[in-house]
């Protein structure tokens, strides 16, 4: 047989852009804007196809926050297919069509509001025949930082799913010196190989609508990306790990919808309505046992949540555990509770006994290490089905159709699901 030959891809000398001039402004279409050019043997372009929105896109100019220059090219995830790749690069190939994942929202040439992008290739997950473009624009933010918040903040060992990473294991194994400074606490102190999370135990997710919840005139509690769908990945990757899941949702609206739902049915389905009562449900049916919580609303809906762990309370699996060497201090054994806030945590230092967590997001595109082992991973479970990308709620077609997009998501109209657009 003939060998096969590499596709010609002929790249044009501009393109399309979206640029955000000024803080309260939307987007304005440039046209024959540079195409962006790759350096370095990690780097790749992507022609995009398919665009995922996220709350950021429209809080970072409402509230001027996370816009490191202007003008400024926004977005964080979309699909597309590989047009350049660096010489004997031997992951991707032209024509692979693929995710990228922009965690780096400093660098405007990986921003997701353009027709070609730049992204790392260990930030860039090939998608199997059974994923399309529109389902792959959905998930890449929202499965890295759940990734990240279960596997570095809480612990949890993926090595079983599908040969996954054991990030806690990994960052030690990197050192200090190869983790950015900011957040190496987080990284290598805040969970001791004790008391990491492990299959049967209980996880709490306040999720409100799993969506995005910040409404017009509202202040974000900080800029992190991927937010509004983040809680669908973290019950499905949990679960996946063994983890039991408590759904804390506005019932009203989402109770019938998760509860018959194939893929994110939580164990317990609790009314979000009434916090305080939320807090006696959860305690009640957790036996005492919950030590691991991740808020995905805000600093009030953390505090809430913060009620209802048990700090300092045995697991119900650690009571089957082989008692510590003599040698071993005693309180070095003590199971200290862990929460997670990702938009927003408690206000003070947390109480005794107790840790609170924010997800290292910058490790999946500053440490390669871990970029590649999550990209990897993402999609081995993808091509065999294990993780669903989050509902579709609607689509925008064309660039210019981004701020309509955006303004929808500002009016709430954007629930239970992701909002996307072709380019």
């Amino acid at each position: 047989m003939p060998e096969a030959t590499t596709p010609e891809i002929v790249i044009p000398n501009a393109q399309n852009v979206l640029l955000l001039h000024g803080p309260k402004q939307q987007y304005r279409i440039e046209r024959d804007y540079p195409i962006p050019k790759t350096s370095g043997k990690d780097e790749v372009l992507i022609k995009n196809s398919v665009i995922g929105l996220n709350p950021i896109d429209w809080k970072a100019p409402d509230f001027n926050f996370g816009i490191p220059e202007l003008p400024y090219i926004s977005g964080r995830e979309c699909s597309g297919e590989v047009v350049q790749v660096p010489d004997q690069h031997t992951k991707l190939k032209i024509g692979d069509r693929v995710i990228s994942i922009s965690t780096d929202y400093r660098d405007l040439r990986k921003g997701a509001y353009q027709e070609y992008a730049v992204a790392l290739s260990y930030n860039t997950v090939r998608l199997p025949p059974n994923v399309s473009l529109e389902d792959g624009s959905t998930l890449g933010v929202a499965f890295v930082a759940a990734a990240l918040a279960l596997g570095v903040s809480l612990g949890v060992d993926f090595s079983d799913v599908l040969d996954g990473p054991d990030l806690f294991s990994l960052l030690r194994s990197i050192g200090e010196d190869s983790l950015p400074k900011d957040i190496r606490e987080e990284c290598l102190a805040s969970i001791e190989s004790h008391e990491r999370a492990r299959s049967g135990d209980w996880l709490a997710i306040w999720g409100g609508e799993l969506t995005s919840s910040t409404r017009m005139g509202e202040s974000p509690s900080n800029n992190f990306p991927g937010s509004a769908t983040s809680a669908n990945l973290i019950i499905q990757l949990a679960r996946l790990a063994g983890l039991k899941i408590v759904a804390v949702v506005d019932k009203a609206k989402h109770g019938l919808r998760l509860a018959n739902h194939a893929v994110i049915r939580p164990d317990l389905l609790v009314d979000s309505h009434d916090p305080e009562r939320a807090v006696d449900i959860i305690r009640a049916n957790t036996g005492g046992h919950l030590r691991f919580g991740i808020d995905t609303r805000g600093k009030d809906t953390a505090a809430k949540l913060l009620q209802a762990l048990s700090p300092g309370a045995p697991s119900k699996r650690s009571t089957m555990a082989p008692p510590s060497p003599p040698a071993t201090p005693e309180d070095s054994t003590r199971l200290r509770a862990h929460l997670v806030g990702l938009t927003g945590l408690p206000k003070g230092p947390a109480p005794e006994a107790s840790l609170f967590h924010t997800v290292p997001v910058k490790l999946y595109h500053e440490v390669p290490a871990v970029g590649e082992a999550l990209s990897l991973w993402l999609e081995r479970l993808l091509a065999n089905g294990l993780i669903h990308a989050p509902e579709i709620i609607d689509i925008e077609e064309g660039l210019e159709n981004v701020n309509k997009g955006l303004d929808r998501m500002r009016r709430g109209e954007i629930s239970g699901g992701k909002l996307i657009v072709r380019v």
